[in-house]
Parts: structure tokens; C-alpha cells; sequence
């Protein structure tokens, strides 16, 4: 169990980024990783788990060394970004079927496991892998929280009109990376 009752999951960072749009997000995903890897040592620093969930590229026996070993192929896209954004050694990592990181893996359990009632999310893409793991964090009643400067997408509109979704109807505080005190965060209790 964790002392905090709080995670912050990164969500498909660990990305080659070689996807049809993939060139739009690249721009985006630079400037994430710039707040992200600090906010991310940030929480670490503050005894936050940090959750890695990320696609598996349809390689089912894949495991992390080889979803990030191909993710930083030589040529790849966005080889860059995923070597900046690597898992410290005491974060967690779970591999993903689909959009959402809670469909079809074993992140419900983990966070059941590590006491966890609030999450806060970040990374690609904020209009569908963030979005749809928001909502799905929500319909599971956690307290959630998404970092806008920490996420990426294709275009200002993809990324502003997730955000308004899911303020507007999952109830998710979207904040900036800057907005968060990690240490008050970690013993913040969560109100139901």
C-alpha cells in the first residue's frame, strides 16, 4: 500500500510516434516532455506512485524492454521524446490494449493494491488514450485531476475540446503541471 492516495499516471509516452497524425503530435509532445519529466520527479520526490500505461503496439509478447526498445528505434519519430520520459526504476508499468488504461490490464488492481483514491493524468494523446482513461477513471469513482501543459495532441482544438469534456461532464479538475503542490497532494485525503 502507498503513504499517498494519490498516482500520477503517464499515459503512451513511450511513443514512436509513427502513427497517421503522429508528425502534428511530435511538436506537442516536445514541449510536454519538457514539463512532464519534472513534474514526474516532482511526485516521485513527494512519495507519489508514478504509473506508466502505456499501448502495446499490438506486439502481445512484448514486455517493457521491448515496447521501449522499439519505441526508441533508430528513425523512429518519437524516439527523443520516449528516452526523456523512461520509468524511473521504482515506477510501475502496464501495458495497454486500447485507448483507455484501465481496459483490459491490471491497473484497477495496482491502484486498489497501493491504496490509491485520486489520479492525475498525463500524455498522448489528450483527445483519446487521456480522455478515455480520465472517463474511465471516473465510472470507477477516483478523483481525478488531468496536467493540460503535461499532454499532447494533434491540434490546440483536439486538446481543448478533450479538456472541456471532461470538465464538463466527468467533473475532472484540469490543472497546470505548475498549479500542483505534489507534497500537499500526497497526504491531501480524498473527499467523497
Amino acid at each position: 500500500m502507498s503513504d499517498s492516495p494519490t498516482a500520477l499516471i503517464i499515459i503512451d509516452v513511450i511513443n514512436d510516434l509513427e502513427f497517421p497524425g503522429g508528425e502534428k503530435v511530435l511538436p506537442w509532445a516536445e514541449k510536454m516532455a519538457e514539463r512532464l519529466l519534472p513534474t514526474a520527479e516532482a511526485a516521485r520526490k513527494a512519495g507519489i506512485a508514478v504509473v506508466y500505461a502505456n499501448d502495446n503496439f499490438g506486439k502481445w509478447h512484448s514486455d517493457w524492454d521491448e515496447v521501449f526498445k522499439y519505441a526508441t528505434r533508430d528513425g523512429a519519430r518519437g524516439r527523443d521524446v520516449a528516452k526523456r520520459l523512461k520509468p524511473a526504476k521504482e515506477d510501475y508499468f502496464i501495458l495497454k490494449p486500447k485507448h483507455s488504461a484501465y481496459y483490459a490490464t491490471s491497473m484497477e488492481p495496482l491502484l486498489q493494491s497501493l491504496g490509491i483514491q485520486r489520479v492525475v493524468m498525463a500524455g498522448i494523446a489528450t483527445n483519446l488514450c487521456v480522455l478515455f482513461s480520465a472517463h474511465d477513471a471516473h465510472m470507477r469513482e477516483y478523483e481525478t485531476l488531468v496536467l493540460s501543459d503535461c499532454c499532447a495532441a494533434e491540434s490546440d482544438n483536439d486538446h481543448n475540446i478533450a479538456l472541456d469534456q471532461l470538465k464538463r461532464f466527468c467533473g475532472t479538475a484540469v490543472l497546470r503541471s505548475d498549479e500542483i503542490d505534489w507534497a500537499e497532494l500526497a497526504k491531501k485525503p480524498v473527499e467523497k
